[in-house]
């Protein structure tokens, strides 16, 4: 849309705060019940003000928490599109790829031909081979990685190939080689939706994971709205592990990997500073990689009152023509039985002086975003998403 008056949109995913049971979550494991944002909401350590003025209660099927009187953001409930709950998955269909089936998983354990093929890539023998607690793997594989030198290769429920070193015996740079040779070899019918870099360090039995961690994600199968961006001229910024998740295709900048959510937010604060027109992407990671997995209600709670306490600065500090976005890749109830990703609707948050307070109900893709996106800044993308823009602009 020409001449919408905005210059910069800063798009905020809160990763895993998912508000609610998708329609076919059992359909992924889970309970008609999850909910990450009442899990956090019923815990007493999240009085989220700022939020809530936003709207984040007002949204459709919130079914917590004290809805605003008068919220000051648009707000509206979205509903996951594409076969997965993952990060990868989810990211990409807010960017504008709806994938119709989900990337693969192993439940069993990686085939023979795979281990196969690692271990003559890595020239090392591998452990494990089985979905395990990223924590837990460590503790229980640590001592025999140290005294063998084999790397500790697992999964997960989502669409992952992790593998685990030591520090002091697999520099991060080898292991980041390593985890190139996997992507390379993780392609086709094995094309997982990311490889982690797990590091780690200590003594056994205290293994503690470092911020080290690297993703090297499976390239986009189509059309992004970051490609949409950089095609027209328009800035395209990373902040957190954006860059992983998309390949680097289409930003025109990444400030990189966040040390913590906090780093993350000092970094979104620093742009508003700068002049550029586009957008940041920014992804805030530890209420997912921290606490959700580990089901730690008060530590997932305090993450995400850590970023309400934030908007507090942010909010009054932003320009005209600025919009904030803030919305979530899919669920990690923490509340929920299991260690794994929970199959939810996620939270849209829109908030702008050229943006209208509307309840925009729910909508049935994550696409809408990169639509929307795209129509601010009148930059072609074909996706399956419909841009909200007309219904929120002042």
């Amino acid at each position: 849309m020409q001449n919408s008056g905005i210059k910069r949109v800063f798009l905020v995913v809160l990763d895993s705060f998912g508000c609610g049971a998708a329609p076919d979550a059992a359909e992924f494991g889970d309970d008609a019940t999850c909910s990450t944002l009442r899990s956090v909401s019923q815990s007493g350590l999240f009085p989220a003000a700022n939020l809530t003025r936003l709207g984040l209660y007002n949204i459709d099927g919130a079914a917590c928490g004290t809805p605003s009187a008068a919220p000051i953001g648009a707000h509206a409930r979205l509903r996951e599109l594409s076969r997965g709950k993952d990060t990868t998955i989810g990211h990409w269909e807010m960017a504008g790829i709806v994938r119709n089936e989900p990337l693969p998983t192993y439940p069993d354990g990686f085939p023979h031909e795979v281990t196969a093929a690692l271990e003559t890539a890595f020239g090392r023998k591998i452990l494990c081979n089985k979905p395990y607690s990223g924590t837990a793997v460590i503790h229980d594989y640590g001592r025999e990685h140290e005294e063998t030198g084999a790397l500790i290769v697992y999964t997960s429920a989502d669409s992952v190939l992790q593998i685990a070193a030591h520090e002091k015996h697999v520099p991060v740079d080898t292991l980041y080689d390593y985890c190139r040779q996997a992507r390379a070899i993780m392609q086709g019918v094995h094309g997982v939706g990311r490889i982690i870099a797990r590091p780690f360090v200590g003594t056994y039995p205290n293994y503690e994971r470092t911020p080290h961690r690297h993703d090297f994600s499976l390239d986009p199968t189509g059309d992004t709205v970051l490609d949409a961006l950089s095609r027209a001229g328009r800035d395209v910024i990373g902040v957190g592990k954006i860059s992983d998740i998309f390949g680097g295709r289409g930003l025109t900048r990444s400030l990189g990997a966040n040390e913590s959510n906090a780093d993350g937010m000092a970094k979104t604060t620093a742009l508003l500073a700068e002049d550029f027109t586009g957008l940041a992407f920014i992804n805030l990671v530890d209420g997912d990689m921290i606490y959700g997995h580990r089901r730690d209600i008060p530590g997932y709670a305090r993450a995400m009152q850590e970023f309400d306490d934030w908007l507090a600065g942010f909010l009054p500090a932003m320009r005209e023509g600025d919009v904030l976005m803030i919305t979530a890749d899919h669920g990690c109830d923490p509340g929920a039985e299991g260690t794994d990703h929970t199959r939810e609707y996620v939270p849209l948050l829109v908030y702008g002086k050229k943006i209208a307070p509307v309840n925009l109900g729910t909508y049935p893709t994550f696409a809408m975003l990169g639509a929307t996106i795209a129509d601010i800044f009148d930059a072609h993308l074909t996706t399956k998403g419909e841009s909200f823009l007309p219904r929120v602009l002042r």
